[in-house]
């Protein structure tokens, strides 16, 4: 059994989900599948000389192997959002040459960034479907619903030409996916509003190893003396990007309104196209301490930090869905401040695990009262983040979801659930 990836990003780049497509290439392996992965040259957080080594690889065998990956050249990513787009179109030509000429697949496997791929792998699908005289099954992983992302971040309007063109490139993916992995019951929902049927959506939440996150006693907690962070005051955590969707100026307002008291401090480690702005601004204020993200095995370190941890969302945005960083700072058993939409999924995991609470999104005021209630106390009763965490959202759980969902696709649930 063979699967087809056409991935617009991989190793050595470093995204948020990269250790969930590595998770589940050891999950997709250990069932006895082999992948073959056509993607272009790395270029998304990795030095200029990476670059540079990843020019001359076009071949590379992975996992003993179990993984192919064909590489294409192709130019640099930049900031420059119409030009990202222009480089997504000729990665998705470039993809559909190559992955409508592979052998021997048994099903492909589509991200939804860029939103295109979609359409690119129903294509490729058909195309292979034809050329074998039989049905190649395509599973599309849906992390962020587009073109609804587009409006709730302000980049576009409904009913405006590039929206109608969204929703176009959203149902064709749709009707053609054999399958669609949701990370939350409330995109289910969104996608089922639109026509889809229950049957061909599974809900799997993105993962975390939780053997790997856990707390870290502050003892053994290398992040205070490396940042200067008092072990003695309330500390309140930020890690993440600021940009139009996170709504994270608000942890920075309430920095400001809480400058005078001297028991509470702020430790932010950020990203995104906003952060430089805002690390200015920390800058001016004492009760803050602030840095670029750290890598992902430091995540622990992170959310263990901190008596609290926030998550922030712009108003309006946290129905599109719920973040992956949500995991770890329940793995961590870190009680969480969530300035987020309270209709959203993640309000109701954090009541439903005992977690943390939620308050408006873009709401200083309200951020200031709940950081006060729980350095006074109201933070202990918010202990069962890590249990949830390891019952619902831990690797093996989520990642044995997929390869089942993958088997449904290819009609061999039965064989599955015999050898089991």
């Amino acid at each position: 059994m063979k699967i087809l990836k056409l991935s617009s990003y991989y190793f050595p780049e470093k995204i948020s989900s990269s250790h969930l497509s590595q998770d589940l290439e050891d999950a997709y392996i250990n069932a006895g599948f082999t992948i073959e992965n056509y993607c272009p040259t790395p270029t998304r957080n990795i030095t200029k000389e990476v670059r540079e080594q990843y020019k001359k690889i076009k071949y590379e065998v992975l996992k003993d192997g179990k993984i192919i990956v064909h590489r294409f050249s192709m130019f640099r990513e930049g900031k420059n959002p119409i030009l990202r787009a222009i480089r997504y179109i000729f990665v998705n030509l470039m993809q559909y040459r190559e992955g409508s000429r592979a052998e021997d697949i048994s099903v492909i496997m589509a991200g939804s960034t860029p939103p295109t791929q979609g359409v690119l792998c129903a294509n490729v699908a058909k195309k292979l479907s034809k050329r074998y005289g039989r049905k190649v099954p395509f599973v599309y992983n849906l992390q962020d619903v587009f073109p609804d992302s587009l409006v709730t971040t302000g980049l576009a309007k409904k009913d405006s030409l590039l929206w109608k063109i969204g929703r176009k490139i959203e149902n064709y993916t749709y009707q053609n996916a054999d399958k669609i992995i949701v990370i939350s019951e409330s995109m289910k929902r969104n996608i089922m509003e639109k026509g889809v049927p229950e049957n061909k959506i599974v809900v799997v939440s993105n993962w975390i190893d939780t053997e790997a996150t856990k707390p870290v006693p502050k003892e053994d907690n290398r992040l205070f003396e490396e940042f200067g962070i008092s072990r003695d005051k309330f500390k309140v955590v930020y890690a993440g990007n600021f940009g139009k969707a996170q709504g994270a100026a608000v942890v920075l307002e309430a920095a400001e309104k809480l400058k005078d008291n001297t028991d509470i401090q702020f430790v932010v480690f950020g990203g995104g196209a906003e952060f430089a702005k805002a690390k200015e601004r920390a800058a001016r204020l004492d009760n803050v301490i602030a840095h670029s993200l750290l890598s992902q095995e430091r995540v622990p370190e992170v959310y263990s930090v901190g008596d609290v941890a926030v998550i922030t969302c712009k108003k309006g945005v946290g129905n599109s869905g719920m973040p992956s960083k949500t995991w770890s700072i329940m793995a961590c058993n870190t009680p969480i401040i969530a300035a987020f939409d309270t209709d959203s999924e993640l309000a109701n995991v954090i009541e439903q695990a005992n977690a943390g609470i939620t308050i408006a999104p873009e709401n200083v005021e309200a951020l200031v009262e709940a950081i006060l209630e729980m350095k006074d106390g109201n933070r202990s009763r918010f202990v069962g983040g890590r249990d949830y965490t390891v019952q619902n959202a831990s690797k093996e759980i989520c990642t044995a979801k997929y390869v089942e969902t993958v088997m449904a696709a290819m009609g061999k649930e039965e064989d599955t659930a015999a050898e089991s």
